[in-house]
């Protein structure tokens, strides 16, 4: 899935670095912000117990499947009433015109264009039957979110945008034309019998776990992500929000503090404060909003600090054309608390 800070690049030098500075102590690793899941998935691969967390409900459903999911999917439900291949099932489905449909479509709302006529409805179908099978009990909690995450990453695949749906393109783009496939997203089976999911204020939450490593991703400018992705947002929950302006954006959409220059130091530090983790790291680029001093300078307040650096492919959303600048330097910051 394209998404903003995604670290898919750079996951060799994260976890080199974090295995470096650790010297590979610990079991247990948690994401805090997780998003898409990139790194707590690398993790988990590598037979950590993880612990994901993240405010917003498309990544919770990912990361319930990337991150909770830890045995085959069975459909046992859906088979005692003779649906033998659930994708073949889902992928004839084309006859619901939901909200999806309606609202980011030329056809339903006359103005948005996120989606062609025909993947809006198979997105609202498919969404539709979904939620149609877990309210029936057809479908336990695994398996619906397994589900959800399929049609998340599908839509994400055939979205006309450029990667965020803060707006959506003029002219619809080739991959947008494709049809939309549901397809069976992998998973990621380890040996630990812990791996847990949250979505909740990270500084909130820090107050309630404890671990090894505790693995920081925030947002490093003013960009909200709840409007970068807010249809995603409106596919995982399948409901029927508020929206508004051009862009449909859902009203609820909120900005952490983490996105506030005013607040993004103090938050900082009081996570780290409060966490009951040996290990902590900070992946931040040179363009976030907290300077690199400030960083040094409050996690050298609470133990050993090292820091890590990358240059990498700078991301680069439709709307940044003007910016010349194509790379980007992605620090690593390393803590390690005092005892």
């Amino acid at each position: 899935m394209n998404y903003i800070g995604s670290k898919h690049s750079i996951l060799d030098f994260i976890e080199s670095s974090i295995l470096d500075f650790t010297k590979e102590e610990g079991k247990v690793f948690c994401d805090i912000f997780a998003g898409t899941g990139v790194v707590a998935k690398r993790f988990k691969q590598d037979g950590y117990d993880v612990i994901s967390n993240d405010l917003q409900y498309y990544s919770y459903v990912l990361n319930k499947h990337y991150i909770e999911n830890n045995k085959e999917i069975t459909f046992n439900g859906l088979k005692k009433i003779g649906i033998k291949d659930v994708f073949i099932y889902l992928n004839k489905l084309d006859n619901y015109q939901g909200f999806i449909y309606n609202n980011y479509t030329l056809e339903g709302s006359n103005e948005r264009q996120y989606f062609t006529e025909y993947n809006a409805i198979k997105i609202d179908s498919i969404r539709e039957q979904i939620e149609k099978w877990y309210k029936k009990g057809n479908i336990i909690d695994n398996e619906y979110y397994y589900l959800i995450a399929c049609l998340l990453e599908a839509a994400d695949k055939v979205a006309n945008t450029a990667s965020v749906y803060e707006a959506f393109l003029k002219k619809v783009k080739r991959s947008a034309q494709n049809e939309l496939i549901l397809k069976p997203l992998p998973i990621i089976i380890n040996k630990n019998t812990y791996n847990k999911v949250y979505i909740e204020d990270s500084n909130e939450l820090i107050k309630c776990i404890s671990g090894d490593i505790l693995y920081l991703d925030p947002p490093y400018n003013s960009r909200k992500y709840s409007s970068n992705y807010h249809i995603l947002e409106t596919i995982a929950y399948g409901d029927y929000p508020m929206i508004k302006g051009k862009t449909g954006v859902r009203t609820d959409s909120f900005k952490s503090d983490y996105n506030k220059v005013n607040n993004v130091a103090i938050a900082f530090e009081e996570l780290i404060k409060k966490a009951n983790f040996k290990y902590i790291f900070l992946s931040y680029n040179d363009e976030g909003i907290m300077s690199l001093e400030q960083i040094e300078k409050i996690m050298k307040k609470y133990g050993k600090y090292h820091r890590y650096e990358k240059n990498h492919k700078r991301y680069k959303a439709n709307k940044d054309k003007e910016v010349s600048k194509k790379t980007t330097i992605e620090y690593l910051h390393a803590l390690k608390k005092y005892d």
